[in-house]
């Protein structure tokens, strides 16, 4: 492993460090190519590398000399992607050569090791540490995966900000699809006063077939897998095609019976445990891997990992290829040649076409690979039907007319793609309530008299845009700035060594407040407008947040769509006449709890605030309805049938959480509040932990410390803590009262030498339910003083959950335990069960 060639003590001479390195290379049996040893002596020279060279040519490999340079020398690097499956991947692939202790992951969602010397983030991530803290970020070293992404029309900022924020970073900006980068290298020069080297080839280590057909789609899988070009990643540009093809895939001979058996072998201990997971299972013993953003983390990183072993022939997937999720792969099938764009279906850019052909051909493995294109559906039916006619002596066909909706490609469309450049980048600078909030608040450190709007003036001065632009931009910054201040979210200060004043972030907001979403800031100016006495004030407070979100258009349709049956089912209960019965039905959509009060807020926040014309508010009720119900993930998804959408599910309750935590006043927050950020911390740690789970695999027995995968908190909110322990504790009551055994085991924090398994939970419970017959959970079950949490120690508490009996005894109780490694709250659950009993 690299992380063998690391020295005892820090090491400063970079012709050293270098050899180190090479040395490692060595042993591995790899021969570096003339472009990865040409950015490595760049790199170890103290320049900045723009490395373009096309995909499975090695950047990896120079990303991690960078790293191992950090590390030598005792200093701090960061890798950024973006897209989280990437950052994902790439944390665990660091993990393995440089050990899981060294190396942390940081992505919004979720957060591991985030103290580590070598820090896996998205590209957001790292813009907003650049924004909050400037120069003061400790990342010497940074690489930018995918850097293509700065021309990004919505995320572009968040690649060009840390170039413009830290001025004493080394970069290493890759990607296969760069184009012209000529400006960006000029203005790194500029802002950093070092030389930037661009790197540039096109020679690829496994070169390309190009291949376009006119066959339906299951007769080019069987005529690539005969031809022993598997695997086979077959492109879509919708999740739900995927999921069908896959589907379809499963009455095909993709592989053997041999390769079936193993393929049985590597699932015997994986748990496919959600509503989707039998189908997941199904098609993974056929040979075929679904992948995209629609499936759980855990559903995702398996097939990377049987992908890896080779064990999948076929991979029905999205364009998620593109940003170099490393799936191993001979052939890149195209389903079709284009993709919604956010306003209409477009033929991909060169960019997009490259980046997805780019992946296949293993290295190592093949001495080609191979791109394929399926003419457009139509056409391939129209020849057929031609060629049918032909044989049957008929003259006239009736032709299949083109999607209206969808535009047409043909073998010149591809052809053009292939030979064309990459588009040139064009900066996407934006200034947004975020990105100005963020500056703002360096200044909440006493010792920080920088003044924070003049710091977004000079980003603005340092971009990359026209000076007309920003111009345009440093007006919208004004705007941005009236707006905080009117909202009460900007104070103005007296400034220490100033007559001026100095503009300041509200004390009154927690040290995390942030507003990453457009309406954001109607949230915050909204919440006060809500009756705190209400009933149903925490629940109205969810509603706002989840209002500002964007729809999760599946899940949303779900809830119209039942929503209809029952209602259609009760008109014609009713005997309502069809007519009235239709016209009814029509008006029919998804749930939208104060819907009323939300549109009239947010018509009197647009009024004052003009900005937000083009915006709109989306009132609806996912999390807030699982919470009035109490349901758990699983049946959430099972009473919609979203099986196919429960990554979607899981996203959107994350973010719901995020936003919650971090864009909600501290004052605005009631015990019902926080009541509800622990059910869904504790529910998103329930459904999917696999991330935490693979890194403390790979920790252990290095470091398996219950503290090692902690969010970075200065401490634990009393509250926060408390709603989170009792949010867990009544899972567990519910699991228990339906005796999903194996459920139960998973609401608890699992001590290796003293495990509640299913099995125990089933054995504890039997006297119980043999003298009550089963354990009550009704509201009753979840009033606050049926959890007792006491503390017992330094970071340790005692929990007693009553258990409520059909006889009113409740004299039982789950007894627990919650022991904190430096004061901060771990991923998982938090509760070790000690006993359950009387």
């Amino acid at each position: 492993m690299l992380r063998d060639h690391l020295p005892e003590e820090p090491l400063q001479d970079a012709e050293q460090i270098l050899d180190r390195f090479l040395a490692w290379v060595a042993e591995v049996g790899l021969t570096p190519y003339r472009a990865q040893e040409e950015a490595l002596l760049e790199l170890a020279s103290g320049r900045h590398v723009v490395l373009a060279t096309p995909t499975g040519s090695g950047k990896s490999l120079v990303a991690l000399a960078l790293h191992f340079k950090a590390l030598c020398e005792g200093r701090r690097s960061f890798y950024t992607a973006p897209v989280k499956a990437l950052v994902n991947e790439k944390f665990f692939a660091l993990c393995e050569q440089l050990g899981p202790r060294q190396v942390g992951m940081l992505t919004g969602d979720a957060s591991i090791n985030w103290s580590a010397p070598v820090v896996c983030c998205t590209a957001e991530v790292l813009s907003n540490m650049a924004l909050r803290q400037g120069e003061a970020v400790d990342a010497p070293y940074v690489v930018m995966d995918e850097f293509h992404f700065y021309a990004d029309r919505e995320r572009g900022a968040a690649w060009q900000i840390p170039l413009l924020a830290l001025p004493h970073t080394t970069f290493l900006l890759m990607s296969a699809t760069l184009g012209n980068t000529d400006p960006i290298e000029r203005a790194l020069r500029a802002r950093t006063g070092r030389q930037v080297a661009h790197v540039h080839s096109d020679e690829r280590p496994v070169p390309l077939d190009w291949e376009y057909r006119e066959t339906p789609l299951h007769e080019s899988v069987e005529d690539l897998l005969e031809r022993g070009l598997a695997p086979v990643y077959i492109v879509h540009f919708t999740q739900r095609e995927a999921t069908e093809q896959a589907q379809a895939l499963t009455s095909a001979r993709i592989c053997g019976r041999d390769h079936r058996r193993a393929i049985a072998r590597a699932l015997t201990d994986v748990r496919f445990d959600t509503p989707f997971g039998k189908d997941a299972q199904r098609f993974l013993k056929h040979g075929v891997g679904l992948h995209h953003a629609g499936l759980l983390p855990k559903y995702r990183l398996l097939v990377e990992q049987l992908a890896q072993k080779g064990l999948l022939r076929v991979i029905c997937g999205t364009d998620t290829l593109g940003v170099g999720v490393n799936i191993p792969i001979r052939t890149v099938l195209f389903s079709k040649l284009c993709k919604f764009d956010g306003e209409k279906m477009r033929i991909l850019s060169v960019r997009d076409f490259k980046q997805i052909a780019g992946r296949a051909g293993r290295k190592g493995f093949d001495e080609r690979g191979s791109v394929v294109c399926q003419a457009p559906e139509h056409v391939i039916e129209n020849r057929r039907a031609a060629a049918r006619a032909r044989r049957s002596g008929r003259r006239r066909t009736v032709r299949r007319p083109s999607p209206r909706d969808l535009p047409t490609w043909n073998k010149d469309t591809f052809e053009r793609l292939i030979a064309r450049p990459s588009e040139p980048l064009e900066s996407r600078f934006r200034v947004t309530h975020g990105m100005v909030l963020n500056v703002l608040q360096r200044q909440r450190a006493p010792s920080d008299r920088a003044e924070g709007y003049r710091k977004l003036l000079e980003l603005i001065d340092l971009c990359h845009e026209s000076r007309s632009e920003k111009r345009r931009l440093r007006r919208r910054a004004a705007s941005v700035l009236r707006t905080l201040r009117g909202a009460g979210i900007v104070d103005v200060a007296p400034h220490p060594q100033s007559r001026l004043p100095t503009l300041r972030v509200s004390g009154e907001l927690q040290q995390d407040f942030s507003l990453h979403h457009t309406l954001s800031l109607y949230l915050v100016d909204t919440v006060p407008l809500l009756d705190r006495d209400s009933d149903t004030y925490a629940l109205d407070v969810l509603g706002l947040v989840e209002a500002i979100l964007d729809n999760p258009a599946a899940i949303l349709e779900a809830q119209r769509r039942k929503a209809r049956q029952e209602l259609l089912a009760r008109l014609k209960a009713e005997r309502v006449p069809y007519e009235e019965r239709m016209a009814r039905l029509e008006k029919v959509t998804h749930p939208k709890p104060n819907a009323e009060f939300i549109y009239a807020s947010f018509h009197l926040f647009a009024e004052r605030h003009p900005w937000v014309r083009d915006e709109n508010i989306r009132p609806k009720s996912i999390a807030r309805e699982m919470l009035e119900r109490y349901e758990g993930f699983h049946e959430f998804v099972r009473r919609y049938g979203i099986q196919r959408s429960e990554g979607l599910l899981l996203r959107h309750l994350s973010q719901v959480h995020n936003t919650l935590d971090q864009t909600v006043p501290e004052a605005a927050r009631s015990e019902e509040v926080h009541e509800i950020l622990g059910f869904l911390r504790a529910m998103l740690a329930r459904v999917d932990s696999s991330l935490i789970e693979a890194w403390e695999s790979r920790a252990r027995p290095v470091a398996a410390e219950a503290g090692a995968a902690a969010r970075p908190e200065a401490g634990v909110h009393p509250r926060a803590f408390r709603a989170r322990v009792r949010a867990e504790m009544a899972q567990l009551v519910r699991d228990l009262a339906r005796g999903e055994w194996e459920e139960a085991a998973a609401c608890v924090r699992q001590d290796p030498d003293d495990a509640w398994d299913a099995a125990r939970f089933e054995a504890a419970l039997a006297p119980f339910l043999a003298e009550y017959g089963r354990v009550v959970f009704d509201p009753r079950a979840l009033r606050a003083h049926r959890t007792l949490i006491k503390p017992s120690g330094p970071r340790r508490w005692d929990v007693h959950q009553v258990l409520l009996d059909t006889r009113d005894d409740n004299l039982w109780n789950v007894e627990g335990e919650v022991t904190l490694a430096e004061g901060r709250l771990p991923q998982g659950p938090l509760v070790r069960v000690r006993r359950v009993g009387t």
